[in-house]
């Protein structure tokens, strides 16, 4: 018998670098990678991912926890529009699950965290050259200057 998956939003930096480090979660079975458009004034589609866990496995606010630390969740810089730093719900329970744990985890912070709990509307898939970027080139110049490093913070936190 199959566990029912469950699955969140996230969006934060290059949607490369976020779907490498979900591919590697252990819980997680399928990350789909594009843009995610949420209402109001985020209507507009920025970078993100689809994950898609068993909850029995590992938690939501494992998963937040996560994706807090290996993007730059505390920052509003200039690209904000494109890489929204953002946690996507499709329920309420997740909504309720994800502004907790943000407020759990601001402590491990010394800025304040600026990553938004949005609605998810709409999702635009990668086209399929670029989807499983890293799995497909880990050694490519990008994966080593900017997937490398999240992947050994992954590695040193959570597992």
């Amino acid at each position: 018998m199959s566990a029912t998956l469950e699955k969140i939003g996230f969006g934060g930096g290059c949607h490369w670098c976020t779907e490498a480090v979900f591919q590697q979660v252990v819980g997680v079975k399928l990350v789909e990678q594009g843009y995610i458009a949420s209402t109001g004034k985020y209507s507009g589609y920025s970078e993100a991912i689809i994950a898609h866990f068993n909850p029995k496995e590992i938690s939501i606010a494992r998963l937040i926890e996560i994706h807090l630390h290996t993007h730059q969740s505390t920052s509003n810089h200039s690209m904000r529009e494109k890489y929204r730093s953002a946690i996507y719900y499709f329920d309420k329970n997740a909504k309720d699950k994800a502004s907790e744990t943000i407020l759990n985890l601001q402590p491990d912070f010394e800025e304040e965290i600026i990553t938004k709990v949005l609605p998810f509307a709409m999702f635009d898939a990668s086209r399929e050259e670029i989807r499983d970027y890293y799995l497909k080139g880990p050694y490519r110049p990008f994966c080593r200057s900017f997937i490398h490093p999240k992947l050994n913070l992954l590695r040193k936190r959570f597992f």
